[in-house]
């Protein structure tokens, strides 16, 4: 019997090789994928599963094993995230990443750390490519979380040195989203502005519901009427694009100073505005960015899954993130998540662009060169199609954007 279950085992392992069935090792992408926000969700999946495609195409990880990202739909809310989180896990996934809305990515983070008190040996990693709520990596950092994009605080404090210097700045209106970091961008707008440029008067601040507003017309003229010269925003996706949508049609003439313009319908709308390079965003990479490599990278990205509305690129955090995880997976010899968290701990990477990040272990945040670009007219490569594109203005060298922490890490034994 010995001998017959030894034969069976060894004659499954050749069809399996010669068939090429290998274990996968997958990612639950936990993010919106219906309703307003959809278009971003989607086109974030899109982005991940080219990722594991380019890295599967050179040998995935430990020596042959797959990547695979299934994707779940939230709904973009927290309540939602947790449901789906615990679908992944009772299908087996043991990684999960997330970004759109740091409401979603609090709630994940604490039940990810919960679930693998309570289950040693089955544990799970939460990597976060996208939500900024600087309190994930302070007084809510987890071991098992892990942020590949620079903090709401981070994005500020470049913004805000960058507006220091404009003489022309003398009026601003802050507008964001109801939840955890829009919240988190009113307080550091007002903070830095203040101690960079007290002359300047803020003229207006408010926060409406997330991804609830479909005409942002009576909140632009509220912005028209303050007399502001300048709006501060830190909404993304619909709330960005239908924002900036109502600013064209009122024929809103002020400078916008952004965290993610550059999502799903917003070089469109700016488009419409006719603000040309006076639409500023703050980020870690742009289609404009010198970069033979991520050149070849994003138009074989492009020609696959832009789609009607040529959509392009936009995380350089989400390649940076599954190249990370890969080299962790290799170094660690293992895809157990105890031992990819160990790997990924302090670890240093050069990116695409030739640029070194490196993880901070004491909070598990990354941190990276970052761009203040402009969006507008002269420029190489355009985004959905406009003709317009972004356009370099400020860069941050990693190093500088490094501010403490206040995370008291707790690592398991």
């Amino acid at each position: 019997m010995k001998q017959f279950v030894r034969s069976v085992a060894v004659g499954a392992a050749m069809v399996a090789a010669a068939f090429g069935v290998q274990a996968q090792v997958k990612i639950a992408y936990v993010d919106p994928l219906s309703g307003l926000q959809a278009a971003v969700g989607e086109h974030g999946l899109k982005q991940f599963q080219f990722s594991v495609e380019t890295l599967n195409a050179k040998g995935g990880v430990l020596g042959g094993q797959k990547l695979e990202v299934v994707g779940f739909d939230n709904k973009g809310t927290p309540q939602e995230s947790l449901v789906q989180v615990q679908k992944a896990i009772d299908s087996g996934i043991r990684y999960i990443t997330q970004g759109n809305g740091s409401g979603a990515a609090i709630a994940i983070s604490d039940f990810v750390s919960k679930y693998n008190e309570r289950n040693p040996g089955k544990e799970v990693l939460f990597f976060n490519y996208a939500a900024v709520d600087p309190s994930l990596t302070n007084e809510k950092c987890s071991y098992w979380h892990y942020r590949w994009d620079a903090n709401s605080d981070i994005k500020m404090a470049a913004l805000t040195n960058f507006m220091k210097s404009k003489a022309d700045i003398k009026k601003v209106y802050i507008i964001g989203q109801d939840y955890a970091f829009g919240q988190s961008v009113r307080k550091a707008a007002r903070e830095m502005l203040g101690a960079k440029r007290p002359d300047i008067q803020i003229v207006g601040d408010e926060l409406h519901p997330l991804a609830k507003v479909t005409d942002f017309s009576p909140y632009i003229a509220k912005i028209k009427a303050s007399g502001a010269d300048s709006v501060i925003t830190g909404n993304w996706g619909s709330d960005f694009a239908l924002l900036l949508k109502a600013s064209a049609d009122a024929g809103l003439q002020v400078n916008w100073y952004t965290y993610y313009a550059g999502g799903a319908g917003g070089p469109t709308a700016v488009k419409q505005t006719g603000l040309d390079h006076r639409v500023f965003a703050i980020t870690e990479w742009h289609s404009n960015v010198p970069s033979a490599e991520m050149d070849v990278f994003e138009e074989a990205f492009l020609k696959k899954y832009g789609g009607p509305n040529g959509q392009r690129w936009w995380y350089l955090r989400v390649k940076n993130q599954m190249e990370m995880f890969a080299s962790a997976i290799n170094q660690a010899k293992s895809a157990e998540p105890k031992a990819v968290a160990s790997a990924l701990n302090s670890m240093k990477f050069k990116n695409v662009l030739g640029a070194e990040v490196f993880m901070r272990p004491t909070d598990h945040s990354l941190f990276q060169d970052m761009y203040i670009a402009s969006f507008g007219s002269g420029t190489k490569e355009d985004e959905e199609k406009t003709g317009w594109g972004w356009k370099t203005v400020g860069t941050i060298p990693a190093a500088d954007t490094v501010i403490p922490t206040t995370c008291q890490m707790k690592t398991p034994t």
